[in-house]
């Protein structure tokens, strides 16, 4: 089925609104990528503005946005036809860049009460906050359940103290907002998140060194005693197996295939550009159908995920192909162009560095191998 026969007028209006966005996002990658932490040129993006005024709350926007802007928080639909676009018109590192809701957003959207995400949200629209969200460890990866991270009772108030390190967290540094999760106990029941901001006493992030993917600052987070008030633990008002893993998996599923639309947004940026240096050239022709098939895919899951947001399998098997179609689409544009192609075109080689960070982000190729098979099984004992 086309796009065309899948979306609705509306979303067929907003992604033309992302696709106007998109040019504005590509003028300033090669910049950022030199000097990801330059925050006032990010701020002078009048794109980057306008789409983080689009991911926030109708209720927390300071400008007007065009009405067909709610499909970016309203479906995971939406979410994937603008990062689609975003990322093959413009740049995912302009893209990541963003002082958006993110992760730390659906896990609020997920688990929050209604002063939490009132907090939340207003942060950001008043402060223009990036925010931040701390799952993986430096010792136990993708492996969430064996985190170290504690959450203990302050043994000289009535709040809690937070203890550990996150590794590979967006935004660590400049991060003004944003959730961690942390253990109570021993069990899985026993993980809980928090709403921390910053400056917080304990609490420092600093940048690891990437080499692709740099506008989204991702870096390391430690935490010494860091103090957190009652009112800031996420889920209190909620069943007790609903507290946790459970919003965090809500909150995984969507961002998965938001990064799986930003993998294959940069594959066909790829391909355009290969085009574009060898105009009339047929050899293009398997890659395109390949991912225009892959966009096709990515609607149909958005749309079983907006559908059954608890269902992990499809959000799984999106990330894990569109993430490797966007490493083949790298090799397939070195051999079109020949030897020596990424010197001589920058931003090619800049978008061959970035693809390769979306397989390890938000659950690793073999967590989602993993998951898949976990998930599928039940399936085929039904069938």
């Amino acid at each position: 089925m086309s796009a065309v026969g899948i979306l609705t007028p509306t979303l067929l209006e907003f992604r033309e609104v992302c696709r106007a966005l998109a040019g504005d996002l590509r003028r300033e990658a090669l910049a950022l990528d030199a000097d990801p932490l330059d925050r006032d040129r990010l701020r002078k993006c009048d794109a980057l503005e306008l789409l983080r005024e689009m991911s926030l709350p109708a209720a927390y926007r300071t400008r007007d946005v065009p009405a067909c802007a709610d499909e970016f928080t309203g479906s995971a639909l939406g979410r994937v036809v603008a990062n689609i676009e975003l990322a093959a018109g413009g740049d995912v590192g302009m893209v990541n860049a963003c002082a958006t809701p993110s992760l730390a957003g659906l896990a609020v959207d997920a688990l929050g009460d209604d002063p939490q995400k009132d907090l939340f949200y207003r942060d950001l629209a008043e402060h223009r906050s990036w925010t931040f969200f701390g799952m993986t460890e430096p010792d136990h990866g993708s492996d969430a359940t064996a985190m170290e991270t504690r959450l203990d009772p302050d043994p000289d108030g009535d709040g809690l103290r937070l203890n550990g390190a996150k590794r590979y967290v967006a935004n660590a540094e400049r991060g003004a907002i944003g959730v961690v999760f942390a253990r109570t106990g021993r069990t899985p029941l026993s993980i809980r998140a928090v709403l921390l901001r910053r400056p917080s006493p304990g609490f420092t992030g600093t940048p690891l060194e990437m080499t692709g993917l740099r506008g989204a600052c991702i870096g390391h987070m430690e935490f010494d005693d860091t103090p957190i008030a009652r009112e800031m633990l996420l889920g209190r008002h909620l069943p007790a197996s609903r507290r946790g893993m459970w919003g965090a998996i809500r909150a995984f599923n969507v961002i998965r295939l938001q990064i799986a639309a930003q993998a294959l947004g940069a594959a066909f940026a790829i391909r355009d550009y290969v085009c574009v240096q060898r105009p009339g050239w047929s050899g293009h022709e398997l890659m395109s159908a390949r991912l225009e098939a892959a966009r096709a895919l990515l609607h149909r899951y958005a749309i079983e995920v907006d559908l059954s947001p608890d269902d992990r399998l499809a959000p799984s098997i999106a990330k894990l192909h569109t993430t490797e179609l966007a490493q083949e689409a790298n090799r397939w544009a070195e051999a079109a162009l020949g030897p020596g192609s990424l010197l001589d075109h920058p931003l090619l080689e800049k978008w061959c560095r970035d693809v390769c960070a979306f397989e390890f982000m938000d659950g690793t190729s073999n967590i989602l191998r993993l998951t898949i098979a976990s998930d599928a099984e039940p399936t085929r004992a039904r069938s």
